[in-house]
């Protein structure tokens, strides 16, 4: 019979899986949004429409939410994730999978979430449980089956591939970076002035952005500010929650999961029926989710206790955070 004592960190637990399963959702569906607006818009007016809208609806919620700023020991680590992950990422991803084939695109960028766990090993003390990194593996076997299955036979350039490895190290840079912020500031003001931080960099395509607003289609439009609201606004917030309980490389390890949502979404809205490979490698994206977040509890070491303490009071116990805990996410 579970603990009473247990119930609040399981349901934190179950807290962060959710918030972690709504962002893999909404991120899949962004590549499906970007193939409408990515044919209207340029990389650079792409990820700045996309992050105004994000701004704008996150501004508006922490107005009604009365949310302050950040707190200054948050700030360097909402800036730098601000420039690499929300603006820079978003730029050179946009650019480079219109230079490079799905293929070539998913083998570069899916380094990220490896990255990510090596970055967290290296910078916050981050553990690497065997299953983690096991997980990790499949996972990467199958997001490469799967852009290898749905590449058109396109070439693919240097400049282009570069781009995709630029992305993947901006990402994982910009995990570990927001990781630390996290630990001072509420999921919701990292997410707010990280998207702030990342439309001020893109401000040098606002140019292009009202260029080819004038041109656009309203779909592309649309599906611009989707972009905005939903796998940025709403996507990036949950994530900051569910990494803020967890680990940086287990939340590097759920993204995984993003390819074979993509296949599914791509065959229910585009008619695009997969291949055997295609869907070979999406369950194969899966099977190393589950791998990843099967297991105990882990995380970190726990921190040592302090030296100077009085001998009549008793040392408390130090408890370990559902978040750090051994496996999953």
């Amino acid at each position: 019979m579970m603990n009473t004592a247990d119930r609040p960190e399981r349901r934190t637990r179950l807290l962060a899986a959710g918030a972690a399963s709504v962002t893999v959702v909404l991120w899949a569906s962004a590549f499906v949004s970007i193939r409408s607006a990515g044919a209207a818009y340029s990389p650079g007016a792409l990820a700045l429409g996309r992050l105004l809208a994000g701004t704008l609806t996150l501004g508006a919620i922490c107005l009604l939410r009365r949310e302050g700023l950040p707190p200054r020991s948050a700030r360097r680590g909402i800036a730098v994730s601000g420039v690499l992950w929300f603006g820079f990422y978003m730029v050179a991803l946009n650019w480079g999978e219109q230079e490079v084939d799905a293929g070539t695109a998913a083998l570069v960028v899916n380094i990220g979430p490896l990255l990510i766990a090596l970055l967290g090993a290296r910078f916050l003390g981050d553990r690497l449980p065997p299953r983690l990194l096991a997980g990790m593996a499949v996972s990467f076997a199958g997001a490469v089956t799967v852009g290898l299955s749905m590449s058109g036979g396109g070439g693919s350039s240097l400049f282009g591939v570069v781009l995709c490895l630029l992305a993947a190290v901006a990402y994982a840079g910009g995990v570990v970076a927001q990781k630390p912020a996290l630990g001072r500031a509420g999921a919701l003001q990292v997410t707010t002035f990280g998207c702030l931080v990342g439309a001020v960099t893109c401000l040098p395509f606002a140019g292009q952005l009202v260029g080819d607003a004038a041109d656009a289609p309203l779909s592309a439009t649309l599906n611009m500010v989707y972009l905005g609201v939903f796998p940025t606004a709403l996507a990036f917030t949950t994530w900051a929650y569910a990494l803020a309980r967890t680990t940086a490389g287990r939340m590097g390890a759920t993204t995984y999961a993003v390819p074979s949502l993509v296949v599914l979404m791509s065959w229910l809205t585009l008619g695009e029926v997969p291949g055997v490979l295609t869907l070979a490698g999406g369950a194969l994206c899966l099977a190393g989710v589950a791998v990843s977040r099967s297991g105990g509890p882990a995380g970190r070491p726990a921190a040592p206790q302090p030296q100077a303490q009085s001998q009549a009071q008793p040392q408390p116990q130090a408890q370990a955070r559902p978040d750090e805990a051994e496996a999953p996410n």
